[in-house]
């Protein structure tokens, strides 16, 4: 068995190349990356559903846009919290409920009461589903040439414009990836 490097905590940035529309210009938070598999969220894909209409505790908690996020194609009836915390990259400030997945960015416990959390989140949102890689899928992916793998940043997680996230996170690369993010939406009409 060949051995599996964690990409857990980086972003899967989508190439244009990629052609499964799931993922059309897709960020994608990995929360665990292993040798049996891949978990992360999609960051820049909100739905029309306020958090209120589903976890009416955890609204007040949320940052703009107040909404719930579309993680990816798998177990949409499902919600994942991601949250930062600030100062979180030391363990003894981890608050109970929150599991660290890096750095400042860790998983909330939505089955936990929200004000066991609300004092030490600086932002939360909330997501529908996943994006879930079987053993290796993901690495033939990369292989492949479907993902950027690139740092993530604790404010990618509540970008306030996040259809803009792709661009911008892109754009920070110092390298021929910030070029890419010029890439136009519709390459035909170039």
């Amino acid at each position: 068995m060949t051995e599996v490097s964690s990409l857990t905590g980086r972003l899967l940035v989508a190439t244009p190349a990629l052609a499964d529309p799931n993922f059309d210009r897709a960020v994608v938070l990995l929360l665990d990356h292993d040798e049996e598999g891949s978990l992360g969220v999609v960051l820049n894909r909100p739905t029309p559903v306020g958090v209120s209409d589903i976890l009416e505790g955890w609204a007040s908690l949320t940052g703009e846009p107040g909404v719930v996020f579309q993680g990816g194609p798998v177990s949409l009836d499902s919600a994942l919290g991601v949250a930062v915390i600030p100062g979180g990259t030391l363990a003894e400030r981890a608050p109970l409920g929150w599991r660290r997945v890096h750095g400042a960015i860790g998983l909330v416990d939505l089955e936990a009461p929200p004000e066991l959390l609300a004092s030490a989140l600086g932002s939360l949102r909330i997501f529908a589903g996943y994006a879930g890689w079987g053993p290796g899928q993901l690495e033939d992916e990369l292989v492949e040439g479907a993902w950027y793998v690139v740092e993530s940043e604790p404010g990618d997680v509540s970008s306030p414009s996040p259809e803009r996230l792709w661009r911008e996170v892109l754009r920070r690369q110092r390298s021929e990836l910030a070029m890419v993010a010029t890439y136009p939406d519709d390459p035909s009409l170039n």
